[in-house]
């Protein structure tokens, strides 16, 4: 097992993390998931490089991108929707 801190942007609240964490979840190879809001992280154990490279397309395509990626408005707008599902379906 690798377990590793990715530094995301965009997270800002528990909707934010409740998104991410469901999402997370789904993938196959990801044994845990734990996002810290306050530090813009998560901490994920998995267990190959293609489970990594499934966790950051799927927080790519939710808008959530690593903190050294392009952070553009359309990236943003899409994390604010998820975090707009994690409040209303937490």
């Amino acid at each position: 097992m690798i377990t590793e801190i990715l530094n995301i942007a965009n997270i800002k609240c528990s909707g934010c993390a409740h998104s991410i964490t469901t999402k997370l979840n789904s993938i196959m190879g990801l044994t845990e998931a734990e996002v810290n809001t306050d530090n813009g992280t998560i901490a994920i154990t998995y267990e190959t490089d293609t489970v990594r490279d499934n966790v950051i397309h799927k927080l790519n395509a939710m808008g959530y991108p690593e903190a050294t990626a392009e952070n553009g408005l359309l990236m943003q707008a899409k994390s604010y929707a998820n975090c707009l599902v994690g409040k209303v379906t937490k």
